[in-house]
C-alpha cells in the first residue's frame, strides 16, 4: 500500500513545520502553534486536521482546547514502504547489471 496521505500531508510546507514543532517541542494546541508561526489559529487548525487524517498527529481534548501529540507510526510504515521500492529497484538494477555486464 503507497501512504499517499502521509506524503500528501508532508508534502506541505507548513504542516510539515507543524508536524516539526509538535515533534521537537511536545504537545500543543493550535493557539500555541500559531503563536509562533506567521499564519492564524484558524489555519493551523486546518493543517492539523490534515495531519490527524494521515494519522501523524493524536487529539487529546482536555475541557475547552485540543491538545495535539506528534504520532511517529505512520512514519515509519512510509519507512517500510520506500525500502521496499528500494529493495526493488535494486533487484532490477543487479538483473540488468547481470545480463549487460
Amino acid at each position: 500500500m503507497v501512504p499517499s496521505e502521509v506524503f500528501a500531508a508532508l508534502a506541505d510546507p507548513t504542516r510539515l513545520e507543524v508536524l516539526t514543532r509538535l515533534a521537537s517541542g511536545g504537545p500543543a494546541t493550535a493557539t500555541e502553534l500559531s503563536a509562533s508561526m506567521p499564519i492564524t489559529r484558524q489555519a493551523v487548525a486546518k493543517h492539523l486536521v490534515a495531519l490527524d487524517a494521515a494519522g501523524l498527529v493524536e487529539r487529546h481534548p482536555a475541557g475547552r482546547e485540543v491538545r495535539y501529540t506528534f504520532d511517529p507510526g505512520p512514519l515509519g510504515d512510509l519507512v517500510k514502504w520506500v525500502e521496499n521500492v528500494g529493495d526493488t529497484w535494486d533487484r532490477r538494477l543487479e538483473r540488468l547489471g547481470r545480463t549487460f555486464g
